[in-house]
């Protein structure tokens, strides 16, 4: 996704964007036609984000937001550039609080993210509690990643684990949350994680696959494999309401900001 200011706006247009208007397409740049004219020469090649200047088309179906005044632009960029899982986490696991509600089932509505210290990964732990999800639980790989998002407060419990052991990930969920997680998000873009995160998943639980990394075939195959009754969800990055969403989540919770700036300034 891009950054840019509005050069111009069809008079047919139903974006409803202004000429002038500093804005985030919330599209992949793979689906943007996009000139660029300076040869990227003020990027250094490290960055997660490119610098450059250039021109973009957005369609009617295209998506963009204006960008918040009181956000620096790089640091609401690294939001909305994942801003779709945290809104289709909440869907999900809104619709399991309600359902419980209405049947009077006192089950907790447990929650597991697989990648919890990452982009997608904590803004989606803040999006789960504030559905209604009773116990989370941020699973990452190293020490360093456990304990900044222990220290952002973000889920109830954080676990190592390396998400492509399908039963150390199992164990490591099942024995934070006390029992297998309801949903699952997996946010980490490595592949060999399918397995791991459908036998985390209780039965008739689902599963958000955010990564692109997923072979959707391997986690097809694999719960059939493994007799699991889950229902699985390809993130698609688009639900209504998303960027509002996210950035309400980087204003309300503290230890989302305090992640996405150290990984800013880190960058």
């Amino acid at each position: 996704m891009l950054i840019g200011t509005v050069e111009e706006a069809g008079r047919r247009s139903p974006l409803g964007l202004k000429a002038g208007a500093r804005v985030a397409t919330l599209v992949s740049l793979t689906l943007t036609p996009l000139v660029i004219t300076d040869g990227l020469a003020r990027w250094d090649g490290r960055s997660e984000q490119v610098p450059c200047d250039g021109w973009a088309i957005l369609f009617a179906r295209s998506i963009a937001a204006v960008l918040p005044d009181d956000e620096d632009p790089q640091l609401s960029l690294a939001v909305l550039d994942v801003c779709g899982a945290p809104a289709l986490t909440a869907r999900v696991v809104s619709r399991y609080v309600q359902e419980r509600g209405r049947v009077g089932d006192p089950t907790p509505v447990r929650v597991a993210v697989i990648g919890g210290a990452g982009k997608s990964g904590s803004l989606s732990l803040a999006a789960a509690r504030r559905a209604g999800a009773a116990r989370t639980v941020g699973v990452v790989p190293v020490a360093a990643e456990r304990d900044a998002l222990t220290a952002a407060g973000l889920a109830s419990v954080v676990a190592l684990a390396d998400a492509r052991d399908p039963v150390g990930l199992s164990t490591a969920v099942t024995t934070a949350l006390g029992a297998p997680a309801d949903v699952t998000v997996v946010c980490v873009d490595v592949p060999g994680c399918e397995h791991g995160a459908v036998l985390a998943t209780a039965d008739g639980g689902t599963v958000i696959f955010f990564s692109m990394a997923t072979s959707f075939s391997a986690a097809a195959l694999g719960a059939e494999g493994l007799a699991a009754d889950v229902t699985m969800l390809v993130g698609n990055g688009y639900v209504p309401g998303h960027a509002e969403l996210a950035l309400g989540l980087l204003r309300a919770e503290p230890g989302v900001r305090q992640l996405f700036t150290a990984r800013i300034a880190a960058d």
